[in-house]
């Protein structure tokens, strides 16, 4: 395994887990997001850098994850989006309750008003979205919770005109119908990476639903900017169905298989990109059943070299048979 600490002194952005009493002791100048996760973190901040996300680690309290930047940032709020800059960099929120509208119009609301706002920013360049949100799964068919999702997606996005950020869609078991989406964007487009050993999300047939989902497999940074390799939601996948059923080591291994072929398409403009996970990746694993979160945790463990960061949390993968999703930073 390769690490860059040389690379990670210089970078852009350094995502880090940090265990710490109290997150407001992270929010420092440099840093342009803080994330919680589970119960043990505080729902709220006086500080609009602050997400927390309702998913629930496998053992104690997780660390919260940390956007450092070389530069002093900017907070700001509008409405109901909100975030931070740096002048090269910029991260933004925005969180909804579905009341009426449902998750369609959730979905649809959120993402115009992102639209609405990198269009008047100086950071119109969207690189990477997660979207969390409870319950993803639920419904049959086309009424299922996810499928709806990807039609509000849509809708709000129209009128974009940029390429599809590198993307999550992750399901939260906390009971609280708001849908959470937050982004990292730039001054100037990245280079979206698609799989090949994957179809591209956009371009999946009727069968997965009304509308295809809305995302790259991976993103690149801007060519004026150092920053890890932007890993969407990977999981076992093959073209564009599931793949080993039940079998969580063998969904284990595919994962990590289409792992290598992103890093190997993103080599091709980066080459100095390592080709195995290390000190410059940060991973987040996300297990369907609670009851697999150790075997998960020692599975990780064993594939991957002490020094990548990782994070295992109970959550709904966006399908039924998918047992494990992972995605994260590289560099």
């Amino acid at each position: 395994m390769i690490a860059h600490a040389a690379a990670a002194q210089a970078a852009d952005l350094t995502p880090a887990y940090v265990h710490a009493a109290d997150p407001r002791a992270l929010l420092g100048r440099g840093v342009l997001a803080v994330f919680g996760f589970g119960d043990a973190a505080p729902r709220t901040l006086d500080d609009p850098r602050y997400v927390h996300i309702g998913l629930q680690p496998a053992a104690g309290p997780a660390p919260f994850e940390v956007w450092r930047t070389p530069r002093a940032v900017t907070p700001w709020q509008s409405g109901e989006l909100r975030g931070a800059h740096d002048g090269k960099l910029a991260f933004g929120c925005i969180e909804i309750a579905e009341l009426h509208a449902g998750i369609i119009g959730a979905a649809e609301f959120a993402y115009r008003e992102l639209v609405a706002h990198l269009q008047g920013s100086a950071y119109p360049h969207l690189l990477r979205a997660w979207n969390y949100l409870d319950a993803i799964t639920e419904g049959a068919g086309d009424e299922e919770r996810y499928r709806q999702f990807c039609i509000g997606r849509a809708a709000g996005l129209v009128g974009y005109g940029g390429q599809f950020p590198a993307g999550t869609a992750i399901g939260r078991r906390d009971g609280r119908r708001i849908l959470q989406v937050f982004w990292l964007a730039a001054r100037s487009p990245g280079a979206a990476i698609e799989n090949p050993r994957q179809l591209a999300a956009y371009r999946y047939p009727r069968q997965y639903g009304p509308q295809p989902p809305s995302f790259a497999r991976a993103m690149l940074a801007p060519s004026a900017l150092r920053l890890p390799l932007l890993l969407s939601g990977t999981a076992a996948v093959v073209g564009h169905a599931s793949q080993h059923g039940d079998d969580l080591p063998t969904q284990l291994q595919e994962t990590f298989r289409n792992f290598d072929a992103l890093i190997l398409e993103a080599q091709a403009q980066v080459p100095s990109l390592p080709c195995n996970f290390g000190g410059g990746t940060l991973l987040k694993a996300y297990v369907r059943d609670r009851d697999a979160m150790p075997e998960v945790t020692a599975r990780l463990d064993a594939l991957l070299a002490p020094d990548v960061a990782r994070l295992v949390l109970h959550a709904e993968i966006c399908r039924r048979e998918l047992l494990v999703e992972i995605d994260g930073f590289h560099s």
